[in-house]
């Protein structure tokens, strides 16, 4: 275990981790250069289109000591287990889990931007685990670079000293060497005040999984205590659920087979198992043995979905279709959450949960090209905690679920803390746009004369759907967020129905601010006005609540003109006719019952 070191890379969107990760890979030849790519750890096509990391990907490299620097080290070849980890805040969790398999983490920071929201989350994440940090600048061969004001803001932020903040450059390899050297040196090896680790029973902890159709469900895992051997019979000791294991090995950055693995290592375990349910992240895998007892480690805290929203399918055939893929997404990323749900318009689907907008976003593109679905995905909405009258508290995610007024003592929304890291000619645009969302001021910090954090605690319902883009409009692009969930709070919420023709539209229900009902009202009835087509009769479209009326548009009836064919005579001929007509039009209107098509209430569903 001496010679192992296990760190993440750690940093804000878009700061450089994977390029960095290319050429580390590069510079200990782990790939052959005619297999080099850009990005080659983000094996995802979604990853490579978008330039983001979605997924954390582990991988191990070796590293010689050249050798005019051997005398320096205890050996001359280093294994570096090595994880490329996301950036957005919505996968804050990919990067809490990847942080608790390893010893060291790598902060990067972009020369041109400095820091940003995320690079603080990530440094307190990376403190929680008690790890050494290294402070790194990175793309410092940009012509822009601000390289010492950057490390100033490093040193404000960590309290270390300039001379410990390295210069790296991931696009041209400048400093890389420098980098991997000063990791053997700070990174403490693995379990480095449990040196016997190796003579005691297997024990892993499960940091991330994949599915494979052959193998069955794969265990990304860290080896804390003891040796793994293939086919050694194994447990995991939160499911319960006893199997062997049918392969080990590294990740070199693709799975390789290996004969064992020893504690302090990181890699993988195919379990043959295929209820994707069984393998949890967080879980403990231990060796199965009768006269062995392991305690679990230490695990993850699960994570709380706070965006909600409903996924169908165009067609009721390919419903067992996204069933089996949101399992097999659960498997890799257990902080989605989901549940049957059926209504009467849309048919079978899910409720589901998400981490952010971009974690739904990212979830229902690869549901839509990896299983080639038609979905139908219902307008975003938070968790409600309602206290009834009768005494009994009860949580809901939809309108269809909010109780009458009349049985509602109190209703309780949850509230997130805001830093958003702005220029500081930006900072009356920012305000203003989270004020107009219910945005309670806490602070502005000053970072620089150029840049400074301002924090709110503001409504989570006020910021899932359109912030992020009126943020980047009103800052030119520069601002960052990032957010926390703080508490629920009392809301001033009702529940505003839609009727059509006289009819209660159950699914174009929304729970909206009191205040702002009258307005987002008129907004549904509008919409819905322009998308529905028109009929043999008028239908009168209404927003309403709790039984009165506070919007309503009319859609016109086609009218056919019943007195084209009349030459002459008095008026009563053709008064006549337009009764008739006036009369059949209110039989068909009594009789008719309007059929909403799916892509409507995806039109009436979207905020612009």
């Amino acid at each position: 275990m001496k010679n192992i070191r296990n760190f993440s890379i750690i940093a804000h969107i878009d700061h450089g981790k994977s390029t960095l990760s290319d050429r580390i890979l590069e510079l200990t030849n782990t790939i052959e250069s005619r297999k080099m790519q850009a990005q080659v750890l983000d094996s995802m096509e979604l990853e490579r289109e978008r330039g983001i990391t979605i997924k954390m990907q582990p991988v191990r490299v070796k590293y010689i000591i050249p050798d005019d620097k051997k005398n320096n080290f205890e050996y001359k070849e280093y294994y570096l287990n090595l994880i490329d980890t996301p950036g957005h805040v919505d996968f804050t969790y990919e990067v809490s889990r990847s942080l608790a398999a390893v010893e060291g983490a790598i902060l990067l920071v972009d020369a041109t931007q400095g820091i940003q929201a995320q690079t603080i989350a990530n440094v307190y994440l990376a403190m929680d685990q008690n790890l050494e940090i290294i402070p790194v600048v990175n793309k410092v061969d940009l012509p822009n670079a601000r390289v010492d004001e950057v490390k100033a803001e490093i040193c404000e932020l960590l309290g270390v000293d300039k001379s410990e903040i390295l210069e790296v450059s991931g696009k041209t390899g400048f400093g890389v060497d420098n980098l991997l050297q000063k990791i053997i040196e700070i990174i403490p090896e693995p379990n480095h005040s449990n040196l016997n680790s190796l003579d005691k029973p297997f024990r892993a902890l499960i940091f991330d999984s994949t599915f494979d159709s052959y193998k069955g469900v794969i265990a990304s895992v860290r080896i804390f205590d003891g040796v793994i051997n293939r086919a050694d019979p194994i447990k995991f000791l939160a499911k319960k659920q006893e199997t062997e294991a049918l392969e080990v090995g590294i990740f070199n950055p693709n799975q390789f087979r290996t004969d064992r693995l020893e504690a302090g290592m990181i890699g993988y375990i195919a379990t043959g198992l295929k209820e994707v349910e069984n393998v949890r992240v967080g879980d403990t895998i231990a060796i199965r043995k009768d006269d062995i007892v392991v305690e679990p480690l230490a695990e993850y805290i699960e994570p709380t979905p706070v965006v909600y929203a409903s996924i169908f399918v165009e067609t009721a055939e390919d419903y067992p279709t996204l069933r089996d893929g949101l399992n097999k997404m659960k498997l890799s990323d257990s902080s989605l959450f989901f549940e049957p749900e059926s209504k009467e318009v849309l048919g079978k689907g899910f409720r589901c949960g998400f981490l952010g907008m971009l974690h739904l976003e990212i979830i229902t593109e690869r549901l839509k090209r990896e299983y080639e679905l038609d979905l139908v995905i219902s307008t975003p909405s938070v968790s409600y905690t309602i206290f009834k009258t009768n005494g009994e508290k009860e949580i809901i995610y939809s309108a269809t679920d909010f109780p009458e007024q009349t049985k509602i003592e109190k209703v309780m929304e949850p509230w997130v803390k805001l830093e958003i890291m702005t220029p500081t000619e930006y900072i009356g645009g920012v305000m203003d746009i989270i004020q107009k969302r219910r945005g309670e001021f806490i602070n502005t910090k000053y970072i620089t004369e150029e840049r400074a954090v301002i924090e709110y605690n503001v409504p989570l319902s006020k910021i899932i759907v359109d912030f992020y883009d009126a943020l980047k409009s009103s800052t030119s692009g520069y601002a960052s967020v990032n957010y926390e969930p703080i508490e629920y709070r009392d809301a001033e919420v009702v529940k505003m129905n839609i009727l059509v023709a006289g009819e209660e539209v159950e699914a174009l229900s929304q729970i909206v601010y009191k205040d702002e009902s009258a307005e987002e009202g008129k907004r549904i009835v509008h919409k819905l006005k322009n998308s529905l087509s028109r009929e043999q009769y008028s239908i009168p479209i209404q927003a309403s609540i709790g039984g009165n009326i506070i919007a309503r548009e009319t859609l016109s009836a086609f009218r056919k003109d019943v007195t084209a064919k009349l030459y002459g005579g008095d008026r009563t001929r053709k008064d006549k006719l337009l009764k008739k007509q006036k009369a059949g039009k209110k039989r068909l209107a009594d009789k008719a019952k309007i059929h909403i098509p799916k892509q409507v209430y995806l039109d009436v569903l979207k905020r612009q």
